[in-house]
């Protein structure tokens, strides 16, 4: 299975990486000219594209960068020309703070409504916790964060709402300020997880063996949180690593709401003024990302059921 996996982890960087840069041709405007200034020269203009290759077919800039990408260069960005390895370097412990903030509040609050929803199942609290869930699911995380900025920021001023400080400066002002987009972020992880949490749950106190549980006196504490956790450690393993996967791609919006100095930020503003570069290296970190974190969760699958194979 691991070989299986590493034998993937080309193909679909390959495969990512060509597509975004494909896209990227199609978004309007030349960076050369904005680079240019105001009313720019036409040899000013092929000066600029000469150098960054802008005069090169797509595919050859593309081969180029990959190239380069594998030997550990993301070469530099159009606009700042700095390293993009550095600006990742930069910005990206900012967006691994508050995805972990944000899986851990996932993690934590999705499990344990869930087990409770399934311990009640069928009474009028696990209606309304399946109705908020139902909700929660179904509101954007752009607009969640709106809200969050207006009431908790601009409103009892608890949380700044913008901005972002280091883990290493100032461990409690960085927690501080990764707390609304982490929140931003967990609140439809949250409902996923407790519905997959609950569902689960609920199978597995129906089982035949459960009432054997029961008959030997367990309290149902322990049924739920000792054999029930360990009977759907799969599935909960495998929600929340697509959970951490889908946290980390809905950065990209969050982080833009709240002006948070991250990967997502970086990449939107790229984007924008086609800074190739920076985008390709982006979507090179996040690729690998998602591609390890999928490998981890099925090493852990494996080790908590080894009949899977």
């Amino acid at each position: 299975m691991i070989r299986a996996r590493l034998f993937q982890v080309i193909p679909i960087v390959i495969l990512a990486t060509f597509v975004v840069f494909g896209l990227l041709q199609l978004v309007p405007g030349d960076p050369a000219y904005t680079l240019a200034g105001e009313f720019p020269d036409p040899e000013l203009v092929e000066r600029i594209r000469k150098l960054y290759a802008l005069d090169q077919p797509w595919y050859s800039r593309y081969g180029s960068w990959l190239w380069s990408a594998m030997g550990g260069n993301l070469s530099t960005s159009i606009h700042t020309r700095e390293p993009v390895l550095d600006m990742l370097a930069r910005a990206f412990p900012h967006t691994l703070l508050v995805v972990a903030y944000a899986l851990v509040l996932t993690t934590v609050a999705g499990v344990s409504f869930g087990v409770f929803a399934a311990a009640h199942h069928g009474r009028p609290i696990d209606s309304l916790i399946t109705g908020v869930v139902s909700l929660g699911i179904s509101m954007p995380n752009f607009w969640i964060a709106i809200i969050l900025v207006s009431i908790l920021a601009l409103g009892f001023q608890l949380f700044p709402a913008t901005g972002a400080v280091a883990l290493t400066e100032d461990p409690l002002q960085a927690i501080r300020h990764a707390t609304l987009p982490a929140l931003a972020l967990a609140a439809s992880s949250i409902a996923e997880v407790t519905r997959q949490v609950r569902s689960a749950m609920v199978e597995f106190l129906g089982a035949v063996h459960v009432r054997t549980l029961y008959a030997k006196g367990l309290p149902k504490r322990l049924v739920l949180w000792n054999h029930g956790l360990r009977n759907i450690a799969v599935t909960l393993l495998t929600v929340i690593g697509l959970q951490f996967n889908r946290l980390l791609a809905a950065t990209v919006i969050v982080e833009s709401v709240f002006a948070f100095p991250g990967v997502g930020g970086a990449v939107i503003h790229a984007a924008i003024n086609k800074d190739f570069p920076v985008v390709q290296g982006v979507v090179f970190l996040l690729v690998l990302i998602v591609l390890a974190v999928n490998l981890t969760v099925d090493l852990l699958c494996v080790a908590v059921d080894p009949r899977i194979k």
